[in-house]
């Protein structure tokens, strides 16, 4: 009679017990907003915007998105989770719907945690406010802002009342940038409405170390630098600091 050897009697565990559910698959299925078990082995909690932020408008499969419905129930797990102290806020994108990035710089600026954002490649359009919500803001050396005024797609009605609307929104974005940075109502102005710049569009292409001086971002770095400054920010955090950081 053949015997089994002990491996093949005893079930292999990985292989019955099934895989740990991840806080971005709970997103994505429930939309729970519940506290999720983050790792140990940090304090601080690393978030990605890139590619396009998706509104209330799903977009193509090919495209690459940040979904706001996924990076909301974060933001809020984030605040309630008594174990991070501390968010990183990486930003690689091309910009998107306008309410939905302003949902998540609303959030970021909100937030009672420290926070740090970094750009790395570009941080367009509506990446702008997200880039500057955060307590402190890095650019990467040859990291992109595109600053330019608001565009609707699909149907547009040319009446006033479109027009009207179009500008309250982006006075909407004008007033959240310049309160979150350096940067003057009307040097951002300028920079949106400039004509000759970009090709086919009018607004500005910012790089790097030129949105530093110009205000809108705070400093020239890294991932090294953001890390060590957001390490600053929780142990000022942790001593109970009231220093202002814009």
């Amino acid at each position: 009679m053949d015997t089994k050897t002990n491996e093949e009697q005893q079930p292999n565990k990985e292989e019955s017990s099934p895989p740990a559910q991840t806080l971005v698959e709970k997103i994505q299925q429930l939309g729970q907003t519940n506290v999720p078990q983050f790792s140990r082995d940090s304090n601080i909690h690393c978030l990605t915007i890139i590619g396009q932020i998706e509104g209330h408008i799903q977009l193509p499969p090919q495209n690459k998105t940040t979904k706001y419905e996924h990076v909301i129930p974060q933001l809020v797990a984030i605040e309630q989770n008594p174990n991070i102290e501390g968010l990183l806020v990486v930003l690689n994108t091309v910009g998107g719907d306008v309410e939905a990035g302003l949902a998540i710089a609303e959030m970021l600026a909100s937030l009672s945690k420290p926070s740090v954002s970094i750009v790395l490649g570009g941080g367009h359009s509506i990446g702008v406010p997200i880039a500057v919500g955060t307590d402190y803001s890095f650019i990467a050396e040859t990291a992109t802002m595109t600053i330019h005024p608001i565009r609707l797609t699909g149907l547009v009605i040319g009446v006033p009342q479109t027009f009207e609307y179009l500008d309250k929104m982006q006075d909407r974005v004008i007033q959240f940038v310049t309160k979150h940075s350096n940067i003057s109502t009307e040097t951002f102005k300028n920079l949106m409405f400039a004509k000759g710049n970009l090709t086919r569009d009018i607004g500005t292409n910012v790089v790097g170390a030129d949105a530093v001086k110009m205000g809108i971002i705070d400093e020239v770095g890294g991932i090294g630098e953001a890390m060590k400054k957001l390490n600053e920010l929780i142990e000022i955090k942790r001593k109970g600091g009231k220093e202002l950081i814009q």
